[in-house]
């Protein structure tokens, strides 16, 4: 029997960069099949080829062993063959049930569109994937783990055979990746196969049957899941050992940094918390409790704001993100796509663009020279003069880091900075955290890893539905006492 899908010998080149040269890969009926390699390897390349988003400079494709050519998204989605994108491609401006809805062949189109019909036939998908929302609410109202669902729920709602998932559980907390793997182990009983593309090696342990690995856009080898260590997966990836970091011990400051006092907004309510000198405050809590709020709230997003805030000894309240990055407090956003890069500039547009005043008035020299230097120490693996749009995800994020770094902040709020991104470009995040609070600056991390707020957290500042659930520390506390704040079961536990 042949595979589902296979595809042989793929190149692709991107503006003098060959994402893939030679690729092969295949996919099995009902299997789970996960694509790992370091970001730039080629994963999503080779995705957005199978579903028809890239035409391949050479190679060819079979579906059931019989050759054919997916050179649009639609042909894709009529070989049954639909992708769930980690950079999500809904439209924010419609409902749940519009996003779900448009170009689906499910469902019928005409001028008159019958409301009550449309959300009958979407709740079904939204509670296959446990997204608990009203299917005529607004895409801009939701959260982006929440994005993420609506977006396997209209990949379902597609009859797909394969199913093409890009980091699916990038935004999602733990309860959300259980929900996951429950629906992709009764799809594949169903037939159904998934390419799963991911970082995160525990995870794709759990739920891969095979896994191959891409290095610099060529297949390293394929081999099954079980048959694989972590260490021997880095190997394969990174093409050495990593030596992974631990958490450095840091002189924190009794001087602080930032203060918040009572915060409250639509949302948030009662948010006290201070930020010294040198320290790593974390952030923690489920989708939707209000982590990415708080963000908005410290860099001039909400303007109804009650509370006191003082920063560096002085009040602070800032009516915009400009008058934020003016006291020295600057925001990384978790989605990176919609509000952190700007598609069409270059990476050193992206890298200078909020201190373009400075440099045009030679205060911190030639751009060029600032953003370059930036560059090397931060291992963007592309050049200057390339669009963004071009980059891989972790080095966007390299290039979103440069920014901020460039514009000198005391405070950084880094909003789930590492996510989509593999374990050597981690690991050098993690770096550039370290380093940062060395000079004696502030970091506030929000992250749905766990481990990760243990490996670079001194405090954690965990979040229930936009209340304040408690403050812990890692040396004292564990990963089960931030979930129980984080779920709520510390009140329940009281009352």
């Amino acid at each position: 029997m042949p595979p589902i899908l296979e595809a042989r010998n793929i190149s692709k080149r991107f503006e003098g960069t060959q994402a893939l040269h030679g690729a092969s890969f295949s996919l099995e009926p009902g299997e789970v099949h996960a694509l790992m390699g370091e970001n730039g390897a080629g994963k999503s390349t080779l995705s957005k080829i199978l579903a028809g988003v890239c035409i391949p400079d050479e190679g060819e494709i079979f579906i059931d062993g019989a050759k054919v050519t997916i050179d649009h998204p639609l042909r894709a989605q009529q070989l049954g063959i639909a992708m769930v994108f980690q950079e999500l491609d809904l439209f924010p401006q419609l409902t749940v049930a519009e996003n779900m809805a448009i170009a689906n062949p499910a469902t019928r189109e005409g001028a008159i569109v019958r409301k009550r019909e449309l959300s009958d036939w979407c709740e079904g998908y939204l509670h296959q994937v446990a997204l608990n929302v009203r299917p005529d609410t607004f895409l801009r109202d939701l959260s982006v783990g929440q994005i993420q669902r609506v977006a396997i729920a209209r990949a379902l709602s597609l009859k797909s055979r394969v199913v093409l998932l890009d980091e699916p559980t990038s935004s999602l907390t733990d309860d959300g990746v259980e929900s996951l793997f429950e629906l992709i182990a009764r799809l594949k009983s169903q037939g159904v196969a998934f390419v799963y593309v991911s970082h995160k090696m525990a995870e794709v342990g759990r739920i891969a049957d095979r896994i191959t690995v891409l290095r610099d856009g060529k297949v390293v080898g394929t081999k099954p899941a079980s048959e694989l260590s972590t260490d021997e997966l880095i190997t394969m990836m990174a093409g050495r050992k990593l030596d992974r970091s631990q958490r450095p011990q840091r002189t924190i400051s009794n001087d602080v940094v930032l203060k918040v006092l009572n915060l409250r907004t639509n949302f948030l309510s009662n948010i006290n918390f201070e930020l010294h000198s040198g320290e790593v405050l974390g952030i923690a809590g489920l989708v939707g409790a209000g982590r990415s709020e708080l963000g908005a709230a410290l860099f001039g997003l909400r303007k109804e704001l009650e509370g006191e805030m003082v920063f560096d000894g002085k009040f602070f309240h800032p009516q915009s993100p400009a008058g934020a990055i003016r006291r020295g407090l600057c925001l990384l956003p978790e989605d990176r796509k919609s509000q952190g890069v700007f598609p069409q500039m270059s990476v050193r547009e992206n890298a200078s663009i909020a201190v373009l005043h400075r440099l045009r008035l030679g205060r911190f020299g030639n751009e060029a020279k600032e953003v370059d230097a930036l560059q090397d120490r931060l291992a963007v693996s592309a050049k200057p003069d390339a669009l963004i749009s071009t980059l891989s995800g972790g080095n966007q994020q390299k290039v979103i880091f440069a920014r901020w770094l460039l514009a000198g902040p005391r405070v950084l709020f880094l909003d789930e900075p590492t996510r989509g991104i593999d374990v050597n470009t981690k690991e050098q995040m993690y770096g550039i955290i370290d380093n940062f609070t060395a000079q004696g600056k502030g970091v506030i991390l929000v992250s749905s890893e766990l481990p990760e707020l243990w490996r670079c957290c001194d405090r954690i500042l965990v979040l229930h539905e936009g209340r304040q659930a408690g403050i812990v520390t890692p040396k004292e506390s564990t990963q089960e006492d931030v979930l129980r704040l984080a779920t709520g079961t510390h009140i329940a536990a009281r009352t």
